[in-house]
């Protein structure tokens, strides 16, 4: 299964941490969003899309991007770190896969050390996280991600 993840993760990188943990389970390619790049998704059997939660949302950039490039009718998932609370999760990302018929394999989140606005003031909430049992069960994720979906 070729996958491919686009994601924003900034500030601890507890994000990427997740994602770097998932990539050791098989081939997945890692788009920062950030980096100005032209890039075609058509490719890829699998598309991921992750984030940490700001404002109780996915980073706008990462929901412009799956606007942008996200092709009709590809298999997605979704990832993202949160330090109090999920938020609204991947919602915003889910409606525009939605809106492009794909279906949605699942999400995984996790707590992710965090010291935005007033959190940096009590040193942080979620701290030492994602830690070795959050990396585990992302990896296990992208695994039956995987076999539902015809392995690599």
């Amino acid at each position: 299964m070729k996958t491919v993840v686009c994601y924003y993760s900034r500030h601890h990188g507890n994000t990427l941490k997740v994602l770097e943990a998932m990539s050791a389970e098989g081939d997945m390619d890692l788009i920062d969003v950030t980096t100005r790049q032209s890039v075609r998704l058509e490719g890829y059997d699998c598309i991921g899309f992750a984030s940490g939660i700001y404002g109780f949302e996915f980073q706008k950039a990462v929901v412009e991007f799956a606007r942008q490039y996200l092709p009709q009718g590809k298999p997605v998932f979704f990832v993202y770190t949160y330090g109090g609370a999920k938020g609204t999760g991947a919602k915003a990302v889910a409606e525009i896969a939605r809106e492009k018929d794909c279906t949605v394999l699942g999400e995984f989140s996790c707590k992710g050390y965090d010291t935005f606005g007033p959190f940096k003031l009590v040193g942080g909430i979620a701290k030492g996280h994602p830690d070795r049992q959050d990396l585990e069960n992302a990896r296990a994720f992208y695994r039956e991600l995987q076999a539902q979906n015809g392995g690599e």
